[in-house]
């Protein structure tokens, strides 16, 4: 016979043998579908943020499908929708998501906030951060370099003028841009009812941040006592609201001498 032909035939019963004993090891070695999981995960909008607090959307389905949560609420980019889709596949009563966005609390941008040096470094929040705070003169305020802009699945955040902004309609409350922020200046406020915040998280006394950014909050207490729900406390010499209390009476926006607060208005 050919040697040509004995080596054809060798080598096609080798790859014969191994594709059967491919085939029989992978039935064995099947890692069993969880369809109730993969049902789940289907419907769930697939940002992979870990808002709902596990380790993405597959971590979230598993959980559910294997009992260690019954809360179909804890999905804020699918929102009510998503929770409902949830109840009805697990047989469970749907939980309510109350609608959020994020928010910058800082107003410091380039013609608000003073500078102390020019960065011309990676253009990361968090890499300019690492030098004295930032090239602003407030340590506490958004430096404008966008790592919650790259952060964001939905294009919901632009810088505008040095500072970061978002628009509430495209937000999905997903927490990413909250929790990539150097500065921890990015929070979820309610978008169902209106709200005052106190757009500012700088701690110094009042006389050193009206050096450093004009609309800053001074700590000067006039919005407490303006606020007829009790709703604004200080912390550390700045002003923080109670957005359930608040009941977006503006008393509070009046009452500021340095514009540091805003009116969040109900979407």
């Amino acid at each position: 016979m050919n040697q040509i032909l004995i080596a054809v035939i060798i080598v096609a019963g080798i790859g014969i043998l191994a594709g059967a004993l491919l085939a029989i090891l992978s039935k064995i070695m099947a890692v069993p579908v969880d369809e109730k999981a993969a049902a789940l995960e289907e419907i769930l909008p697939g940002a992979n943020c870990g808002a709902c607090g596990f380790s993405g959307c597959s971590g979230y389905a598993a959980a559910l499908s294997g009992g260690k949560t019954e809360n179909t609420g804890l999905c804020a980019p699918g929102g009510n929708e998503v929770s409902a889709k949830i109840a009805e596949i697990m047989g469970l009563a749907a939980e309510n998501i109350e609608p959020m966005t994020a928010l910058v609390f800082c107003h410091g941008n380039n013609d608000n906030a003073k500078k102390k040096m020019v960065y011309s470094g990676v253009a990361s929040c968090k890499m300019a951060t690492q030098l004295f705070g930032g090239d602003k003169a407030c340590i506490y305020g958004c430096l404008g370099l966008g790592d919650c802009v790259s952060e964001c699945p939905y294009d919901a955040i632009q810088i505008c003028n040095g500072a970061a902004v978002v628009n509430p309609t495209l937000c999905r409350a997903c927490k990413r841009c909250v929790n990539v922020c150097p500065k921890h200046i990015i929070e979820l406020v309610p978008k169902s009812h209106a709200t005052a915040a106190v757009l500012c998280k700088n701690h110094d006394k009042g006389a050193l941040t009206r050096k450093e950014c004009s609309v800053g909050c001074i700590g000067c207490t006039k919005c407490v006592k303006a606020c007829p729900n009790g709703a604004i406390s200080m912390d550390k010499n700045a002003a923080v609201v109670d957005h359930a209390k608040c009941t977006g009476c503006g008393a509070c926006v009046e009452g500021c001498p340095t514009g540091a607060i805003g009116l969040i208005m109900k979407d």
